[in-house]
């Protein structure tokens, strides 16, 4: 069987298999059991299969997704990160589009807490949209921000996606992690601007409305009290990573030790919140687990079938420049992402896109923050994002997704604009890493 013969019976079974509702790491492992028997020696080469996707499961490296689950569980069921968001309100004042500011410089800090884009969105559409509608913010002002602040979710650390990426990739978790940091908080800046720019160019989009005015020391209270505790456990976090001290596995059972802490010195914690988020944190980390094991598999079949290296030959046989090839990968992830769901995405590509960066010369570290941007930007990206319908279901009744999606083109053109300081500037990503 030649090789794009085999990729094309692997892809057409898992994509058959989901068109009927099996679940995505199912339709995976349904997928992978077929081409083991077909490729692999019938079933001896399952038994292998199987036994080699189980050692996969064993990595300290996945460590880290459940811990960094259940912190951003615990900001999120505690009530702490509502603590911050109301502070940051009250410490802007006047500003003209000041709930737009707070969506952006709270959802940051809450981001780099939850790990979680869908619970970031949720929570940030709960709690603003309806603030910010009240006072009369157009929705281009109130759900643009949220749906760009909860993609930084993925690149800014801790990010559970970027701990799975770079599982699947086998890199080093703890590089991706704090390769995240600098371009997350320039993409936070360039929302900030953009917001300046909208409400400049349309004053009645973000109307004034007069604010109890707070003495310097009730400020500084403030910062000390809600903002501070919060945002200083995420930099705790990433200087243990950087100076060495810790391993990611480490710093994330930190940070959860950490927000528990946290909600008892606050007096919210309760055995309540702390049940849900538990339920919460597990429930995702089986379905990482699963994903895990399907991708883990998918890539050996892959491997036996002829299948990956018929298709780096088949790719590099082109002659093309390195950056075209990136922006062809780059065009794809996002094509995906109009109709799945990142980890669906992640599991497809990562076999294919990886050991295809490698051979034309991508560091991986550089190729995988690009990869998690792509996968940021397809999470808003016209017309079946997937924060799109999570907005849309915290959203208030009378938003339509045509509404969804004009606000969210702001800040995508803003995600694309670090994706090129990226391109052109790689140790924007590299360099933090490197003080390692």
């Amino acid at each position: 069987m030649e090789w794009y013969e085999a990729l094309a019976l692997l892809l057409g079974a898992i994509v058959a298999l989901m068109a009927l509702g099996m679940p995505i790491a199912l339709a995976f492992l349904a997928a992978n059991i077929i081409g083991a028997w077909i490729f692999m020696g019938g079933e001896r080469g399952v038994a292998l299969l199987l036994n080699n996707g189980l050692g996969a499961l064993t990595k300290f490296a996945l460590m880290p997704i459940p811990l960094f689950l259940l912190m951003g569980e615990v900001f999120f069921h505690t009530g702490l990160g509502k603590r911050m968001f109301n502070a940051i309100d009250q410490l802007l004042g006047k500003l003209p589009g000041r709930l737009s500011y707070v969506t952006v410089l709270g959802g940051t800090g809450f981001s780099t807490l939850s790990g979680s884009s869908m619970g970031s969105t949720a929570l940030l559409g709960s709690l603003m949209v309806p603030e910010m509608s009240a006072r009369g913010y157009k929705k281009k002002m109130s759900i643009g921000p949220i749906l760009g602040t909860g993609g930084l979710a993925i690149i800014i650390p801790p990010s559970a996606l970027a701990v799975l990426l770079a599982t699947l990739a086998q890199i080093d978790v703890g590089a991706l992690l704090i390769a995240g940091v600098v371009p997350g908080l320039i993409l936070a800046g360039l929302y900030i601007i953009a917001i300046f720019v909208m409400t400049r160019m349309d004053p009645s989009a973000a109307p004034a409305y007069e604010v109890p005015r707070l003495s310097v020391g009730a400020k500084l209270a403030l910062v000390m009290t809600d903002v501070v505790p919060m945002v200083g456990l995420m930099v705790v976090i990433v200087t243990l990573m950087i100076i060495g001290f810790a391993t990611p596995s480490e710093a994330a059972a930190f940070g959860a030790l950490g927000a528990i802490l946290l909600s008892v010195v606050f007096r919210c914690f309760t055995w309540e919140a702390m049940k849900k988020s538990i339920h919460g944190a597990l429930r995702v980390t089986l379905m990482a687990y699963l994903i895990v094991f399907g991708s883990a598999t998918f890539s050996q079949i892959l491997a036996f079938s002829g299948a990956s290296r018929g298709l780096i030959g088949w790719a590099t046989g082109f002659d093309l420049d390195p950056l075209v090839m990136l922006l062809v990968m780059f065009g794809v992830l996002l094509t995906l992402g109009m109709f799945m769901e990142q980890i669906s995405i992640m599991l497809l590509t990562v076999p294919i896109f990886f050991p295809l960066a490698i051979s034309l010369g991508f560091e991986p570290i550089w190729f995988a923050l690009i990869m998690l941007l792509a996968l940021e930007i397809s999470f808003t990206t016209p017309p079946f994002g997937l924060l799109l319908f999570v907005m849309k279901g915290v959203a208030p009744p009378d938003t339509t997704m045509r509404d969804i999606y004009v606000a969210a083109i702001p800040f995508i053109a803003c995600s694309l604009l670090l994706v090129g300081l990226l391109i052109a500037f790689p140790n924007l990503a590299l360099w933090l890493p490197s003080l390692g």
